[in-house]
């Protein structure tokens, strides 16, 4: 398995959270690590500034830790809007000045409440995928149907698949199945990526092709924080 370093804070955005999560009476989910767990006090105030950044209604709020450093983060999820497959929401990153890395401030055009700041929201995009009449979100399926996608997750989670030597299975145990990221083709080669299991860890893509039904692994690559 090779591994690929890449920078911190594509990694901590890109890789869903995957902490504890727990539903509340005033319908927002909360997902926090240990070591940035925001108090009611605390969630007032990033709800505030998520409404003057114009993420009016919030479905769920997390942090998230910046390894290697001892920066977290906030992140807060606003309400979806799905249409058939697809699925869009507006996502807002809040920094906190005791969490945040030394000498962090805001930068120009941010809103700012106190000590915490925030940009603009991005809008993020999702794909639902169908298996076994369970659905599971994707980011990204580039050059390849919604049916191929689904029949290659299918046997991800089905652990049927065949393994070329090159590739190193120490790590799949590691591996969020459950949670694909992309699918990617270009020709008859396939990419999918899957995040680790440990929120802020990397994730994980792996090179594969169908040879006729069987699914086969032919190289694994990490990225990590």
């Amino acid at each position: 398995m090779k591994t690929v370093f890449l920078t911190l804070f594509t990694v901590s955005l890109a890789i869903p959270s995957q902490g504890a999560e727990k539903g509340e009476k005033d319908g927002i989910k909360r997902d926090y690590v240990k070591r940035a767990v925001l108090t009611k006090e605390q969630e007032k105030t990033v709800l505030q500034l998520a409404a003057k950044c114009g993420i009016k209604k919030v479905a769920r709020l997390s942090t998230y830790n910046m390894y290697p450093t001892a920066a977290r983060g906030i992140r807060v999820q606003g309400a979806e809007q799905v249409k058939e497959r697809n699925v869009s929401y507006q996502v807002l990153a809040v920094a906190y000045k005791p969490w945040w890395h030394p000498n962090g401030a805001p930068r120009k055009g941010d809103l700012q409440i106190g000590d915490y700041w925030a940009g603009k929201p991005r809008t993020q995009k999702e794909i639902i995928l169908k298996v076994n009449k369970k659905e599971y979100r994707t980011r990204t399926v580039q050059g390849l149907s919604m049916e191929e996608a689904e029949s290659i997750l299918g046997l991800f989670l089905a652990k049927t698949y065949i393994i070329e030597p090159a590739v190193n299975q120490a790590n799949f145990k590691q591996i969020a199945w459950d949670k694909p990221m992309s699918f990617r083709k270009r020709g008859e080669n396939f990419s999918v990526s899957f995040p680790h299991k440990a929120q802020g860890a990397g994730f994980f893509d792996l090179q594969v092709k169908m040879d006729g039904k069987d699914l086969v692994i032919r190289q694994m690559f990490q990225a990590v924080p």
